[in-house]
């Protein structure tokens, strides 16, 4: 039988940024099964359309997500990142009430 997964690894990849916006693409990488160097093309193709930008902060990156953005197949016509993530319900990941429209994940309380 054929191996195949209901998410594509740019909806994995997604997923990791919002899980943890300062991901690196390594842990990236092995969280979705494919290579480093395939992590970062992916997150050059989700930046390049809009639906993650990067930001330097020292020697790493942090990333936001742009949950307003529309899904591309027309399949999800009238749906943005911000419903895939809802559908998926993950529980680590929580919607921070800001102008751009990041995804941050929750910190325990101390």
């Amino acid at each position: 039988m054929r191996r195949w997964t209901f998410l594509s690894n740019h909806a994995q990849v997604l997923l990791c940024i919002a899980r943890d916006p300062s991901v690196t693409a390594r842990e990236i990488g092995r969280q979705v099964g494919i290579t480093e160097r395939a992590a970062q093309n992916i997150i050059r193709d989700l930046e390049a359309a809009g639906y993650v930008t990067k930001q330097r902060q020292g020697r790493r990156n942090r990333y936001a997500l742009h949950l307003d953005r529309p899904m591309r197949h027309p399949a999800q016509r009238g749906l943005t990142v911000r419903d895939l993530l809802e559908m998926l319900q993950d529980p680590r990941v929580t919607q921070a009430p800001s102008p751009d429209e990041t995804v941050r994940p929750e910190r325990p309380e101390a």
